[in-house]
């Protein structure tokens, strides 16, 4: 109990939304002790969360036998109770995240090469009910996303919801960090080089002070060149 709410804790994925970096079946181990030191979700990372607002309503519930129960209450299995989601962190507070056409998906509106999409996906879904978007993510939100675009109800489809798509950080549970199971899928969960890049959001102060300076300069110029006598209107030409 101790290990599954404070440490790691196994988690199954039940559908084809984050292909083709996990598959249906595939048992997850996610890192449940970073956040508890304060440390929020970031961009890149796979993450587990609780449904933030609906968004399983409907989804049929599987009965685990006797075996299955205990597994899950110790965590060494997925707990068939949990309502939980997995996807990807596209965008954190503060960021402008906008799709448009066919892509490329951008952050800040800087475009984002992404290789860990579904082949034969476009990273964003040409149609008006989601596919095409521009939100700001606001303080203690995340905004999240499947791998296979055109195969996930995630942020972008649920933005009519209270939470207007984005979810809570105090939702998430952790972040994924190794395919454990099956021996054959075993590999880690790293953020890609995708989200390396500076892709902060520019602060309107610092662009404000850059668009100052030039001026400043500008008019001391104009000043120095009013009270230098090379240039004065009462000077005569050598």
């Amino acid at each position: 109990m101790l290990i599954k709410t404070f440490l790691v804790q196994a988690f199954s994925i039940p559908s084809d939304s984050m292909q083709n970096t996990l598959q249906e079946g595939d048992r997850v181990l996610v890192d449940k002790l970073t956040p508890w030191f304060g440390s929020e979700p970031e961009r890149g990372e796979v993450v587990v969360f609780h449904d933030p607002a609906g968004w399983l309503r409907g989804e049929p519930t599987l009965e685990p036998n006797p075996v299955q129960r205990v597994l899950g209450w110790i965590g060494l299995m997925p707990s068939a109770e949990e309502k939980d989601l997995i996807k990807r962190v596209v965008g954190v507070a503060g960021d402008t995240v906008e799709c448009k056409g066919t892509g490329p998906l951008k952050v800040n509106g800087k475009a984002l090469n992404e290789p860990y999409v579904y082949p034969g996906n476009t990273p964003c879904t040409v149609d008006d009910t989601g596919g095409q978007f521009k939100v700001k993510v606001p303080k203690g939100k995340i905004w999240v996303m499947g791998d296979h675009r055109q195969n996930s109800l995630d942020s972008r489809y649920h933005q009519n919801d209270k939470n207007k798509g984005m979810v809570p950080v105090d939702n998430v549970v952790g972040r994924a960090i190794v395919v454990a199971w099956p021996p054959t899928r075993w590999s880690t969960l790293p953020i890609p080089d995708t989200f390396d890049q500076n892709l902060g959001a520019a602060a309107p102060g610092a662009l404000g002070l850059a668009g100052a300076v030039p001026l400043v300069l500008w008019r001391r110029r104009r000043l120095l060149a009013a009270e230098s006598p090379r240039v004065s209107g009462t000077g005569t030409a050598g």
